[in-house]
């Protein structure tokens, strides 16, 4: 999977909340008037459509579960290529063999779900328990739809790629399956199992923190909606209070941002799990790369969702500004 660059937001954050204690005069004003039933109504709609706008945390978890779900599909190949694998018949092996001196291309007659010519010049009983080798692992890893289009290899690539090199280039020294190489290809397989188990593990705490932190936002933006909507319509002579009251609430909403802000980022330096070898060198957070490098959405999705209610809630501060400078 290629991994695309992206500039990565900064964050630098005070540690403040809103809370309900302590409100002035104009803002308990301003509360009574939330609470009457229309307005909760009011709310609640509001709500609906807070939840609808985040584009980036939602694009981003249906991502996650996409890859989640092909990551347990290949989990379950691996795991069934094995046990297909050590229901196969071994065969004695030449005590001259020399497994190192065979490049693990010479596999590449096998390619074919059916097999193909020999690679080696092994008993055709031989032979044929190679072939049924290969033949397994294109029923069960190659036969997942995204695998060639997602991996782009042979057959004789990917099990070199996923299960070694020296366990193809054994395979293709032998010209057959000896125990020795069976055990490697069992082995090696409940082992490219279980990466991928870890892995959808990983997926899952981050499709959980992806929840959290929209849920989050959307308390934020369901208060920031209310706190505008309800100053619009307050006429008791205490506009002045109430807007001053507003813009000191909207100021602690952006703060709020910036704490989400700030704990996304140690999250991001401390991911639930990390490769043994980077995807690229020039990426400092391989997890996440691996996860949105490739989607049509920002490299860091929950940064750009936290910024893109911090905006708005900016925009509605200023506006607010502005009407206490005008006096209203």
């Amino acid at each position: 999977m290629s991994v695309h660059p992206g500039s990565t937001a900064v964050f630098q954050i005070p540690d403040q909340g809103v809370t309900g204690a302590n409100c002035a005069s104009g803002w308990c004003e301003l509360w009574a008037v939330a609470t009457e039933p229309g307005v909760i109504t009011a709310v609640a709609l509001a709500g609906v459509l807070a939840l609808l706008a985040f584009a980036y945390v939602r694009d981003a978890e249906a991502a996650c579960r996409r890859e989640r779900r092909r990551v347990l599909d290949e989990r379950d190949a691996f795991e069934s290529f094995a046990d297909r694998v050590a229901g196969i018949d071994t065969v004695s092996v030449a005590t001259d063999a020399t497994p190192s001196g065979v490049p693990a291309g010479a596999l590449r007659g096998l390619d074919g779900p059916g097999g193909g010519r020999s690679p080696g010049n092994g008993p055709a009983s031989d032979n044929a328990t190679l072939r049924r080798v290969m033949a397994a692992y294109h029923d069960t890893v190659l036969s997942l739809p995204h695998y060639r289009a997602e991996y782009d290899e042979s057959a004789a690539e990917s099990l070199a790629a996923e299960l070694g090199p020296d366990t193809a280039t054994a395979l293709a020294s032998d010209g057959g399956l000896s125990s020795g190489a069976r055990s490697a290809l069992v082995d090696r397989s409940c082992r490219a199992a279980e990466a991928r188990d870890q892995l959808a593990d990983a997926i899952d705490e981050e499709i959980g923190e992806l929840g959290d932190r929209e849920t989050t936002l959307s308390s934020i933006d369901r208060r920031r909606r209310r706190l505008i909507g309800h100053l619009e319509g307050i006429r008791s002579g205490r506009e002045a209070d109430a807007a001053i009251d507003v813009w000191n609430r909207l100021a602690e909403l952006e703060e709020e941002c910036d704490d989400l802000a700030a704990d996304r980022q140690r999250s991001l330096d401390d991911p639930p799990l990390t490769p043994e070898t980077a995807l690229d060198g020039d990426h400092e957070r391989p997890f996440y790369d691996y996860l949105y490098g490739c989607t049509d959405g920002p490299r860091y999705p929950v940064l750009a969702q936290i910024a893109e209610v911090a905006d708005g809630i900016r925009a509605d501060r200023d506006r607010v500004g502005t009407r206490i400078a005008g006096g209203r």
